[in-house]
């Protein structure tokens, strides 16, 4: 039994991660697009604010020239990685629609700031400790992407360098967050807010699709992006979502593939020390070109089941019994 099935699809509620700049249009344009799709699923809003984002959202401002009125949310503010996980896991479905995160970069920090053990001699956290400090941040991002909402992850934005020959070069920009956070959603978009040249006192929010899997919206530049954006999405979302995978069953599995790896590796290091004290004392005991001509052919055809000291070793001690032999035969010992 291979495991594979057909495929269907799986995925009822829509993932999106947003990130930009300060003042890109990252919190207005969630609130727009999640205004819409709680209407649509006749639920509310539950909006996690790190930075108390959304207060003046919260209020009518009847000098806005897009949305005056106020949005309607429950917010949450904090940047306890902890409290943002309790209070998202036990949301009812059945009362809230939609999942804002604004911002995760708040709550990647969060995971690095609660690391309390010992740093390297240049202040830095050791390699050997983030797997257990992103544990917590990564339950929550897969809850979050395999959970029956519609949710919304936003963060903010940093330059990417490389080394170009001693010297760092920026070679794009990312947003601020563990490594895969971004492209974790279904749609992924970078966020710019460009200013009108001809008025400087306007601006267009420009939204950059850079991935969807959908392929509706895949490689646009949207201006001023609204509910509308993503509307066209709804009617490919289905009633079922798919489960996330279990991460500490994954990780048993894995852990048997590596104990089982482990297992090979002992075994062949027991056999080849076996033969290397076998063809070791062959070798040696060669009394003459033919002979230790025919030990080096046997120990080619067992190589495979050398470790490399094994081989390395052997092959120095073939080619030194192969020069004195030679020396003896041209009477040279």
């Amino acid at each position: 039994m291979t495991g594979f099935k057909k495929a269907e699809p799986q995925q009822a509620r829509l993932k999106v991660s947003l990130y930009g700049p300060p003042g890109s249009g990252k919190t207005f344009t969630s609130l727009l697009l999640a205004e819409g799709l709680a209407n649509a699923r006749g639920k509310k809003i539950a909006f996690v604010d790190t930075e108390r984002g959304t207060d003046w959202y919260a209020q009518e401002v009847p000098g806005r020239k897009v949305h005056p009125e106020a949005f309607a949310f429950d917010a949450l503010y904090t940047r306890s990685l902890k409290e943002v996980r309790d209070a998202i896991t036990t949301l009812d479905p059945e009362e809230y629609g939609v999942i804002v995160i604004d911002s995760i970069s708040h709550l990647w920090d969060a995971a690095i700031e609660a690391y309390e053990g010992q740093k390297t001699a240049a202040d830095t956290i050791p390699m050997h400790a983030w797997g257990a400090i992103k544990k917590p941040y990564k339950q929550l991002l897969n809850y979050l992407i395999a959970s029956p909402f519609d949710v919304f992850i936003l963060g903010r934005q940093k330059n990417v360098f490389e080394d170009d020959g001693g010297s760092l070069k920026k070679v794009g920009v990312a947003m601020r967050a563990e490594g895969e956070t971004s492209h974790e959603p279904h749609i992924c978009c970078r966020m710019e807010s460009k200013q009108d040249e001809q008025d400087t006192t306007r601006s267009t929010v420009l939204m950059y699709v850079e991935k969807d899997r959908t392929g509706i919206l895949q490689g646009q530049t949207i201006a001023n992006p609204a509910f509308g954006t993503i509307e066209v999405l709804l009617p490919f979302l289905g009633d079922k979502q798919a489960p996330a995978e279990d991460e500490e069953e994954r990780k048993a599995k894995d852990a048997e593939l590596l104990a089982e790896n482990e297992e090979k590796a002992r075994n062949k290091e027991s056999k080849s020390a076996e033969l290397m004290t076998e063809f070791h004392a062959r070798l040696a005991g060669s009394d003459d070109l033919a002979a230790l001509g025919q030990v080096a052919a046997e120990l080619k055809k067992k190589r495979r089941y050398l470790t490399e000291p094994h081989r390395n070793a052997l092959r120095v001690l073939y080619e030194d019994m192969r020069t004195r032999l030679v020396k003896q035969v041209a009477g040279e010992v």
